[in-house]
């Protein structure tokens, strides 16, 4: 972890995120076919286990907690499946100095986890009560290195910008323009791409030293749709 936390991680339900951490990588073994990952690295596994899940699901679905599928958070919105998150995270290639950049906040879980691993993140959310909601968990569970902004993701952050890796957590059409450009070079982009849950796939955008862009495919998925903002009448679009 990057020493942000007040705690060593809790050691309350730490047999189910076992539990879980080993089906994950039974996963990993499942689909590496595709996903050219066979295994999660010690440091994403360390995270994965150190993130306590049920603090960032609803009360109703506590039970479920550590189950390997996503949940309902409301407003028409998921916690991913946490094999998925790690594989997000394990694509992401995060070191301990980087800054990234997630868009999609949602309760914060995959947040949680850049967190234990990078120097900052920050992450955008357009449904305000989700991103007031996963300001105060992050701040409460004491993820310091953690600045939640509510608005339009698919314009990325900006004046935070480059980021060394993107995130993000909802299914966009096509690969965002502003992203690519707000990522460093030898930067990852790890994203949904896709118009519906039956045609998304997962990709990988790399940018090389030169500022090279390339981009695979790396797994079917099905999330929920990237929500953007109404441009007001008269702005740009």
């Amino acid at each position: 972890m990057s020493g942000t936390r007040a705690d060593g991680g809790p050691a309350d339900r730490a047999e189910e995120r076992a539990a879980l951490l080993r089906e994950i990588q039974a996963e990993m073994r499942e689909t590496a076919a595709w996903t050219g990952r066979a295994t999660l690295s010690p440091r994403v596994v360390a995270a994965l286990r150190n993130v306590p899940r049920h603090e960032f699901v609803p009360s109703e679905s506590q039970d479920a907690a550590y189950a390997n599928y996503p949940l309902p958070i409301g407003s028409g919105q998921t916690i991913s499946q946490p094999y998925v998150v790690a594989l997000m995270t394990e694509l992401a290639d995060v070191e301990p100095g980087d800054r990234v950049l997630e868009v999609g906040t949602g309760c914060g879980y995959q947040a949680a986890v850049l967190a234990e691993l990078a120097s900052r993140v920050y992450t955008i959310e357009t449904v305000p009560r989700l991103a007031a909601e996963a300001r105060e968990r992050l701040a409460r569970l004491g993820y310091a290195n953690v600045e939640v902004r509510e608005g339009d993701g698919w314009a990325g952050w900006p004046d935070k910008s480059p980021f060394d890796a993107i995130l993000v957590t909802a299914a966009a059409r096509d690969v965002p323009p502003p992203l690519v450009a707000q990522l460093a070079p030898g930067g990852r982009l790890v994203l949904p791409v896709g118009d519906t849950p039956f045609s998304q796939h997962l990709m990988l955008v790399e940018k090389d030293a030169e500022g090279n862009v390339k981009e695979r495919g790396v797994l079917p998925v099905a999330f929920v749709p990237l929500t953007r903002r109404p441009v007001p009448s008269g702005g740009d679009s």
